[in-house]
This record gives structure tokens, sequence and C-alpha cells, in this order.
């Protein structure tokens, strides 16, 4: 399967450089145009499946790529997709020094917000599930989202180091290709119940 991913077009907190959540904010006119021009290049795409999140910005680039396709498709709603609860940091500049401070904490939520462990856990399960759903190397799946969670996405792929996640940023419209015939994560088998149980909490439940 080949996951596209499209970061939503330009709002107007994006262009002031601010840190943008859950404020559930449109597309302004910049963004539109993106949005358009993003539907006009992926129009000759067949996809078996297109994934948006739920808040307006995404939907609206969705509709954009609806609107301008050869191939009609019903876009899903995925809840998995929306973009990360910065908390209190949210509108907050960009460059703002305790924010980037925050940034960097990876296993700490944001103050009233999630954690990068937070956003990975939903989005890894759902696209876990895409994987079960879309098995074969023919199927196309295109998710709307937000520039976060497209970065969680490339780490879910790529398995970036601290410095690469921190420091990757997609420009609004921007598309990436994965294919899931290059993932390769942990080839261990998940472990069983029986495998879960330690041998003297094996020893006490015989007793």
């Amino acid at each position: 399967m080949k996951i596209y991913t499209i970061r939503h077009g330009e709002t107007n907190i994006n262009h002031q450089n601010r840190v943008l959540g859950r404020t559930d904010e449109p597309l302004n006119y910049t963004g539109l145009k993106q949005a358009d021009q993003a539907g006009k290049a992926l129009k000759d795409i067949a996809f078996d499946a297109v994934y948006c999140s739920p808040m307006k910005r995404a939907m609206q680039t969705g509709e954009a790529i609806s609107k301008n396709t050869s191939f009609p498709f019903a876009m899903k709603i995925a809840p998995a997709l929306i973009e990360q609860n910065f908390g209190v940091f949210e509108g907050a500049l960009r460059n703002d020094p305790e924010y980037q401070k925050e940034k960097h904490q990876y296993f700490k939520p944001f103050e009233g917000g999630e954690s990068f462990l937070d956003v990975a856990a939903r989005v890894y399960t759902f696209l876990d599930e895409l994987q079960k759903q879309y098995p074969s190397k023919a199927h196309n799946v295109l998710l709307v989202t937000h520039g976060g969670i497209c970065r969680v996405i490339e780490n879910y792929f790529k398995g970036m180091d601290n410095e690469a996640y921190a420091g990757a940023f997609y420009q609004n419209c921007e598309v990436k290709v994965f294919d899931t015939d290059m993932l390769h994560r942990d080839s261990l088998q998940p472990l069983t119940p029986s495998s879960c149980v330690r041998d003297d909490d094996a020893h006490e439940e015989k007793r």
C-alpha cells in the first residue's frame, strides 16, 4: 500500500507563524488556492480510501481534492488524524523559547495538552489498522491531516532521531508518499498472554 499524506492549506494563524493545534480555523485565501492546486496535482491518482482530520482546515483541503479528482471518492473522517493538542502554547509564536524548550520534551505532555507519545499512540494504531484493511501493494490511501501528524507518520516509517524529528517541517499542502513495502518495524512477535506471566506468578496460581 502507498500512503499519501498532505498537510492542509494555509490559515491566518499559520501565516502569523503561530502554534496551531485544536483551534478550528478555516483556510485563508492562500490556503484555498493551495488546496485547489493540490487537488489538481493529485487528480489522476485513484485512491482506494481518503481519510481526513475532522478539523475545518483539513476538511476544506480534502474537499478541494475531491472536487478536482478524476476518480470520485467519499471522504472518511478519522479523529486519529486531528492535530496535536498544544495546551497552553496554542497560539504562541513558533519561535517562543519556552515553546521550543517544551517541544523537545517528547515524553511530557504540554500543559493542558498532549505529549508526542500520546499522539503517536493514536496515529500508530490508526496506521496499523490501515495496513490490515488495505494489504495489497496496489492500494493507494490518502490522509488529509496536519503538520504535526505528518511528522508522526513519517517517523512511523523512518524512525527519525530526536534532531531530525524536532526539525521536521511540512509546508502547507505538501504531499509525501510512503510505501508499506519499505516498512521494517519490530520483527518480534507480540507477547501472548501466557508469556506475560512470570514463573512466580504462575506458581502462585497453582497453589
